[in-house]
């Protein structure tokens, strides 16, 4: 016994599958099968036809269900407060530097291609709208 014998019997043990030997089935077994299969589809096919009508009742139960969880969620109140200086005075020089810059994008992409993006500009808006909204955020929460 050589070497890559021991390897290849080592690999032949540890491997998971294993080649299923098995004696061809019989002709009469062949057609009991075919009989036993054609009566489960049968039966299968009755069982598919009423399952719909179950699966919609069950749908409609998942939605309302769904509803009602919607409705017991939790608003995040500094997604509304950002909001609001977003739109407000404070932040409006940077709204406006913003909003100049998206525009040009736009522009600049439907005509050849666009090479600038509007990446520090919207930091910077964010970045405003979450200093306005910090000290009314604290409030709301205490």
């Amino acid at each position: 016994m050589g070497f890559w014998d021991t390897i290849a019997d080592m690999v032949e043990a540890a491997t998971p599958w294993v080649t299923a030997e098995a004696e061809a089935p019989t002709q009469e077994s062949t057609e009991e099968t075919t009989v036993e299969a054609t009566k489960e589809e049968e039966t299968a096919t009755k069982e598919a036809a009423e399952e719909p009508a179950e699966e919609e009742e069950e749908e409609e139960e998942e939605e309302e269900e769904d509803d009602e969880d919607d409705e017991d969620e939790i608003v995040d109140p500094k997604e509304k407060f950002e909001e609001e200086c977003r739109e407000s005075k404070q932040c409006s020089g940077v709204k406006h530097h913003f909003d100049e810059c998206v525009e040009r994008v736009t522009n600049a992409s439907e005509q050849d291609g666009a090479k600038e993006d509007c990446v520090e500009e919207f930091f910077h808006l964010a970045h405003c709208a979450t200093q306005c909204a910090a000290p009314k955020l604290w409030s709301a929460l205490k």
